[in-house]
């Protein structure tokens, strides 16, 4: 149980500055640059995803959690989110190079996520061209953070409400893998069987650091294929599944978007399966 708080504490002391960051660009977007910026940043938004992409092969779980929150008060599309959570490799590029894995593996892996992530982030962007009432307004409302009284106070205020939510999840999380453990996945998730492609893309949904590094080690055992390894980690948004549920207004909004990830990751993963196509 030590093992575990210690942990969980880490992870959520890592994601601190990525977490306050995000919040002081967005107060400081709302109180000093108003709408000017926000004009800026919709032209931006027109290579949202190949930025998004490039952000998101960083293996940092604070990229997607900062992307959630610029997503929700619009300062970027959803094109550009998904792209953020397609490309994002969390843990598994550390478990790669630490593992020795060839350098043309760890590649290839790369550039199949960040693919994926410039290509569907482009064709969603150009689906849902529409204006979004929501603002970084709305989200102050949601939160009653008193961001009328500073700038420094309100991103504090917003950090530590998020830091100590992500701490409780994690926690769960955490004590779910511990005690339940590979075994049990490594019987299931064997490379012969079908549904393997949907099992590891409802694994990856799992919105914890630890899921990139569990469907990786699999991988490295040659427990599951690269299609069943993709569906997972495409899926795998690490906290920013968290932010997106806890703070967009919209649930049917996320859950369309947490299909979204599901259909890319699956779809995906089932063609790599059917082409059986190996690293």
């Amino acid at each position: 149980m030590k093992d575990i708080i210690l942990d969980t504490l880490i992870d959520g002391v890592k994601l601190l500055p990525f977490l306050f960051v995000t919040f002081l660009i967005m107060e400081l977007i709302e109180h000093k640059f108003g709408d000017k910026l926000n004009k800026k940043l919709t032209k931006v938004n027109k290579v949202g995803p190949l930025l998004g992409s490039l952000l998101g092969i960083i293996p940092q779980c604070g990229i997607s959690a900062s992307a959630s929150n610029f997503y929700i008060t619009r300062v970027i599309s959803l094109g550009t989110l998904i792209s953020v959570y397609l490309a994002t490799s969390d843990e598994m590029l550390p478990i790669l190079i630490s593992e020795n894995a060839p350098i043309p593996m760890i590649v290839k892996l790369l550039a199949i996520k960040f693919v994926c992530g410039v290509f569907f982030g482009f064709v969603i962007d150009f689906l849902t061209r529409k204006k979004s009432k929501e603002d970084i307004k709305d989200f102050c409302e949601l939160e009653d953070c008193d961001c009328d009284h500073g700038v420094l106070k309100s991103s504090i205020i917003h950090t530590l409400k998020t830091f100590i939510y992500i701490l409780i999840i994690s926690f769960v999380l955490n004590i779910i893998f511990e005690y339940f453990g590979s075994e049990f996945l490594e019987k299931v998730l064997m490379k012969n069987n079908p549904f393997g492609v949907i099992i590891t893309a409802l694994i990856g949904l799992i919105p914890n650091c630890s899921t990139s590094i569990l469907l990786t080690e699999l991988y490295l055992k040659n427990i599951i294929s690269v299609g069943k390894l993709l569906s997972g980690l495409l899926v795998n948004a690490g906290v920013g599944l968290l932010i997106l549920i806890r703070y967009n207004k919209n649930r049917k909004e996320t859950f369309k978007i947490i299909g979204i990830l599901l259909g890319i990751g699956i779809a995906v993963g089932f063609i790599f399966d059917i082409l059986n196509i190996a690293f």
